[in-house]
């Protein structure tokens, strides 16, 4: 069977339109293949559990503390090697001890938001690599660790960008081999649908994720926002 000039058209129109919503505005896939971990902010961890239960209806679980740093945590899967990180002061840590001074921008949080997130990577020797001959200035690469509360120690190396334009591009993390992921059993029930950058900087922030072999939506906008859809056990709910 034939096809008119018209018709044909009209399908392709179709079916570039589905691809589209299916990659993201950008051509790219609605949430970053290497995205690891969403790390929300919030003054007080307890507030920021509720708040997040709220409106996922899964109650985030106490992950542990970032000795040194002045911050705990609690985590929520959200699917496959993706969880969601709530991050807060540690009341039992003198702020004095956090020296890049986390601790302190997280009391300022009148409400919870996303301040970061993490991309993994499997050889982060080598990707620093890649950053250093992209021109990509980069924080020396750390190692970091967490004590779950079954006494068990996570295990981890990162580095982040020196201009991450005001924090809408990762960090980026290799886990030890011998540490479990926290989404293999955080809390479930929750699974990330769409996540975007917004940026002023729209140009040079694709510019620098493509180099790093990045792919994340970017829109502009007037402020720099990371955006999350997120479906929960109550439905759909968006996060900033």
């Amino acid at each position: 069977m034939s096809l008119s000039r018209r018709r044909f058209l009209g399908l392709a129109a179709m079916v570039m339109t589905t691809h589209r919503i299916a990659l993201g505005a950008d051509n790219v896939p609605s949430v970053p293949v290497d995205l690891d971990h969403i790390l929300v902010g919030a003054a007080d961890l307890d507030h920021g559990i509720d708040w997040m239960q709220e409106r996922s209806g899964v109650r985030a679980l106490f992950g542990g503390v970032h000795p040194g740093r002045g911050t705990r945590n609690a985590l929520l899967s959200l699917g496959p090697r993706r969880y969601l990180e709530i991050i807060a002061p540690d009341p039992q840590q003198s702020s004095a001890t956090s020296g890049n001074d986390t601790a302190s921008r997280l009391r300022a949080i009148q409400e919870p938001r996303i301040i970061g997130w993490a991309a993994h990577t499997n050889d982060l020797a080598s990707l620093v690599q890649k950053a250093v001959a992209a021109g990509i200035a980069i924080e020396n690469p750390r190692d970091g660790s967490r004590v779950r509360p079954d006494g068990k120690t996570l295990q981890w190396r990162s580095f982040a960008l020196k201009n991450d334009f005001d924090g809408v591009l990762p960090f980026f993390i290799e886990w030890n081999r011998s540490s479990i992921h926290p989404s293999q059993d955080a809390p479930s029930g929750c699974t990330l649908e769409h996540f975007f950058i917004e940026s002023p900087a729209v140009e040079e922030v694709r510019s620098v994720a493509g180099k790093l072999g990045l792919e994340v939506e970017v829109k502009p906008a007037q402020t720099p926002v990371l955006r999350a859809r997120i479906i929960g056990k109550k439905g759909a709910f968006e996060i900033a």
